[in-house]
């Protein structure tokens, strides 16, 4: 079992419709601040981003924004992080987020939450990572995530085996109990030694 630290979190650059996303964002930044998890994420101020990391700066908790050099001048970078590392490209804000992260999670969010989400997943399935990824179900916002994958199967282009790449966890809370069973499982078998 891998010892979580540092938590990559995807998600939207805008709040969304429903005000629940916002009140989930929040309730995660304040959570893994509370847990001693570092967040992970885009590095920006804006929407769910910011939500989530200024929930857990609130806290607390430490905070890792990582945002390519293009998006600061769009100033939307945020500026009140423990930490904001600037990369040249999007591909490598990625790459970073990944050796960042001893786990990933996703909310709610648009195109590049999904790129995000999509692209950590098959970096699983090609065994380039065996990091757990949750993906949080708020107010039904994982359903169409979750349909492709289930029509990727069904029309042959993935393997029923998909399904565990990832874990599908229903709202913050259950989330948070995830992370902390691993975060319990980590310190009993580091007891051990």
């Amino acid at each position: 079992m891998r010892d979580i630290y540092s938590v990559a979190v995807f998600c939207g650059s805008r709040p969304g419709a429903n005000p629940a996303f916002a009140a989930a964002a929040q309730e995660l930044g304040f959570g893994l601040a509370a847990a001693g998890i570092r967040l992970v994420y885009g590095g920006g101020k804006n929407g769910l981003m910011g939500i989530l990391a200024d929930a857990s700066l609130v806290a607390g908790g430490t905070v890792l924004g990582v945002i390519p050099d293009f998006l600061t001048k769009w100033e939307v970078a945020h500026d009140g992080l423990t930490e904001l590392a600037i990369t040249d490209s999007m591909h490598s804000r990625k790459r970073r987020m990944a050796e960042e992260a001893d786990a990933f999670i996703t909310l709610p969010g648009g195109v590049g939450t999904l790129d995000e989400t999509i692209e950590i997943l098959s970096w699983r399935q090609l065994r380039l990572h065996d990091k757990p990824i949750y993906v949080c179900d708020v107010a039904g916002s994982a359903g169409p995530f979750v349909t492709a994958v289930e029509e990727m199967i069904a029309q042959g282009f993935a393997d029923p085996e998909v399904r565990a790449l990832f874990t599908l966890v229903d709202g913050v809370p259950a989330l948070l109990d995830h992370l902390g069973r691993e975060l319990h499982r980590s310190v009993v078998a580091a007891s051990r030694f």
